[in-house]
C-alpha cells in the first residue's frame, strides 16, 4: 500500500499539472492530507477523456508527445512524456532486461546484436537507446516494410536479440524458410498478450529455450509495467508501480462477468508525470494478483494477462472500438459488432439486414487503412488481414463469449 504522505504528494501534484484531474478529484470529495487510494476515483476511459485529453496538454519543457487510435470524438489521442518520464521508462526497461540476461543460463558468447523491428510509438522510439545502454550494436527496421525485407535484414545482419511484437514475429515466422536458421538467440516481446502456449510455439520454430523469450506488458499510458519471469512463473510488476484489481461490473453494469480469479488492472505509478496514472483502469484483465517475497524485497505479481475489455484492441497498432464502429456504421447504421483479437488476428462479426456480403471488402478495406500502420503491415505481410464476417439475423455470434460488444458496451 502507498503510504499516505506519499499519496498525498503524489496527487497535490498531478493536481497541479492536470486541472481537469484536480476538478475530477473536487466532484468527487477527495480532500488531503490523510487521503487512502480508495478515497479516489478510478480513471476509467470516458473519465480521461474528460480530465485529460480534453484538456490542454500539461506544460513541461523538452516533453515528447507519442498519438494513439481515436476516442468517441474521433480524435486521435495525446499521450506526453517529460524528461523525467522517458527516464525512468529507459531505466524500467534496462533494469529488466538486464536481470532476464543476466539470469541463468547466461548467454555465452555475450550478446552483442540487436535488432528492434516493433512497429511504431514508444517501444519504437527509444529501443535503439536501451539497448545500447545494454552494450548491444543496435539496428531497427521501418514497419513499413514488406516481409521480405523483414527476413532480409535478419538473415544479413544477424541480430542475437530480436526485440519485436507477437504478430510481427509470427509475420516473420510465417515467411522465413527456416527460421531456426536466422542466429536469433534471445526475444524480447512488447505491446500484444502472448499466450503460453503460442510462446512454446515460436521458441520451437526459432530453436531457442523457453527461458530464451522475454515477454514484456506496457503500455503508452503508464510506461513499462511487467516483464515475466521464468523462476517465479510469473509476471513481476515493476518498481515504482501500484497495483489493485477491480471487477468488470463494477466499471460497467453492461461488461460481462470474469472468471474466478480474474480481475481488471488498476495502476498508480510513483514517477508518471505528464500522464495522470492515479488508480488508471488499464482493460487487461489478469490472474490471481498477489505480493510475495523477491531477493529484491515484497513485489506484486500476476499469473498473466488473459484478455483485455473495454474500448481499444491491438493488432500491430492500437485500434480503438471506436474507430471499427466508425468504418462499419457508415454502410450499417446501427449495425451490432463483436469484435476481438485472438491468435494475433483481429476479427469482426457483424449483424445488420442493411449490409450485403458484396460489401464487406470495403469495410475490410476501411478499418485496416483507419490506422495507416495497419494497413501497411497488413499490405506489406507483416500482419494477417482482418477477418470481417456478416451474420444473419438469428445466426449465433461465433466469437468467444470475451470478444468486445460494441451494442452491449455502448449506448
Amino acid at each position: 500500500m502507498i503510504p499516505s504522505p506519499m499519496l498525498d504528494a503524489l496527487v497535490r501534484r498531478l493536481a497541479e499539472l492536470h486541472p481537469g484531474y484536480g476538478q475530477l478529484l473536487r466532484e468527487h470529495a477527495a480532500t488531503w492530507p490523510g487521503l487512502a487510494l480508495s478515497d479516489l476515483p478510478l480513471l476509467t476511459s470516458e473519465r480521461l477523456e474528460q480530465c485529460y485529453y480534453s484538456q490542454q496538454p500539461p506544460a513541461a519543457h523538452g516533453r515528447t508527445v507519442y498519438r494513439t487510435s481515436g476516442t468517441s470524438t474521433g480524435v486521435s489521442r495525446a499521450i506526453y512524456y517529460s524528461p523525467k518520464d522517458e527516464m525512468h521508462y529507459a531505466a524500467a526497461k534496462t533494469d529488466s532486461y538486464r536481470r532476464w540476461l543476466q539470469t541463468p543460463p547466461i548467454p555465452d558468447p555475450p550478446l552483442r546484436k540487436a535488432l528492434a523491428d516493433v512497429g511504431t510509438g514508444h517501444a519504437a522510439a527509444t529501443a535503439p537507446d536501451i539497448f545500447r545502454m545494454l552494450g548491444m550494436e543496435t539496428e531497427t527496421l521501418a514497419y513499413s516494410q514488406p516481409i521480405e525485407a523483414h527476413i532480409a535484414l535478419l538473415e544479413t545482419y544477424r541480430p542475437e536479440l530480436l526485440y519485436t511484437m507477437p504478430s510481427i514475429l509470427e509475420g516473420i515466422c510465417r515467411a522465413a524458410a527456416r527460421p531456426a536458421s536466422l542466429g536469433i538467440r534471445k526475444v524480447i516481446l512488447v505491446g500484444e498478450i502472448a499466450s503460453p502456449a503460442w510462446q512454446a510455439a515460436m521458441t520451437e520454430r526459432l530453436g531457442i529455450g523457453a527461458t530464451d523469450m522475454l515477454d514484456t506488458y506496457g503500455s503508452i499510458e503508464v510506461g513499462a509495467i511487467a516483464a515475466y519471469d521464468h523462476r517465479l512463473r510469473a509476471y513481476v510488476l515493476d518498481e515504482g508501480l501500484y497495483a489493485e484489481t477491480v471487477t468488470s461490473e463494477s466499471l460497467d453494469s453492461r461488461y460481462m462477468p470474469l472468471e474466478p480469479g480474474e480481475a481488471v488492472l488498476v495502476l498508480t505509478s510513483l514517477h508518471r508525470s505528464l500522464f495522470p496514472v492515479i488508480r488508471f483502469v488499464t482493460y487487461d484483465v489478469v490472474r490471481n494478483l498477489r505480493t510475495v517475497e523477491t531477493d529484491e524485497g515484497p513485489r506484486q505479481i500476476f499469473d498473466c494477462v488473459a484478455k483485455r475489455i473495454g474500448p481499444e484492441l491491438k493488432h500491430g497498432e492500437k485500434i480503438s472500438l471506436y474507430d471499427i464502429e466508425e468504418i462499419v456504421h457508415r454502410y450499417a447504421l446501427g449495425a451490432e459488432l463483436r469484435v476481438s483479437v485472438r491468435d494475433n488476428r483481429l476479427a469482426v462479426e457483424i449483424r445488420s439486414t442493411q449490409l450485403a456480403a458484396d460489401q464487406l471488402p470495403a469495410i475490410r478495406s476501411g478499418i485496416e487503412c483507419k490506422i495507416p500502420a495497419i494497413g501497411k503491415m497488413i499490405a506489406g505481410g507483416m500482419l494477417e488481414p482482418i477477418e470481417v464476417k456478416l451474420l444473419g439475423e438469428r445466426e449465433p455470434w461465433g466469437l468467444a463469449e470475451d470478444g468486445i460488444k460494441a451494442k452491449k458496451l455502448y449506448r
